[in-house]
């Protein structure tokens, strides 16, 4: 295969369909970087053959965010997660782990990738906006709401389960109580 700076490539978004392309492998590692191609978004050099931006090596989509115990985003770039952390998205205290390694640690244990954002942290001027409709809006970190809502439900159902449990036993041991004092009085 074609060293992939080589050759001209086609991103295709994966929420929505659009094709942006061809580009120079620069500018889709740029995007890459920057949170612009998300981890389901697919690349190709011939709109014939796709794959998922994850899958080329050198975009360096290695790193997997643990958004909460259950849920992580990625893969994804370092420089994606220095845009996820200026956004205010993720914290010095969110996880990453290295998908090519598997070491998994916290952000603040990562102190160039913190003082990275910080210098990185302005936002774009009116000189870059005119690309803006030819680039892809940058990916958002945030678990889908239909996910959270199923999760939120799933609790609560078995929080009223456990209650209802809880109630029950308790008035079996209320019934338990009577009846030993009501043994107790006819003893007496």
């Amino acid at each position: 295969m074609e060293e992939p700076s080589n050759q001209s490539w086609f991103l295709r978004k994966y929420e929505g369909g659009s094709i942006f392309g061809p580009l120079p492998f620069e500018q889709l590692a740029l995007w890459a970087s920057t949170a612009q191609i998300a981890p389901h978004d697919a690349v190709s050099i011939d709109q014939q053959t796709w794959m998922k931006a994850p899958m080329l090596p050198q975009l360096g989509m290695d790193w997997l965010v643990e958004v909460t115990s259950e849920h992580y985003y990625g893969p994804t770039t370092l420089g994606a997660i220095r845009e996820f952390i200026r956004l205010g998205e993720i914290s010095a205290e969110t996880f990453l782990i290295n998908s090519c390694n598997g070491a998994r640690q916290q952000i603040q244990e990562m102190p160039a990738l913190l003082t990275m954002s910080r210098q990185n942290g302005d936002v774009a001027t009116s000189e870059d906006e005119p690309n803006l409709a030819n680039e892809p809006a940058a990916t958002g970190i945030s678990i889908r709401l239909q996910e959270r809502v199923r999760d939120l439900e799933q609790s609560l159902r078995e929080q009223r389960r456990a209650l209802i449990e809880a109630e029950q036993r308790y008035h079996e041991l209320e019934r338990k109580y009577e009846e030993l004092g009501q043994q107790a009085r006819s003893k007496s």
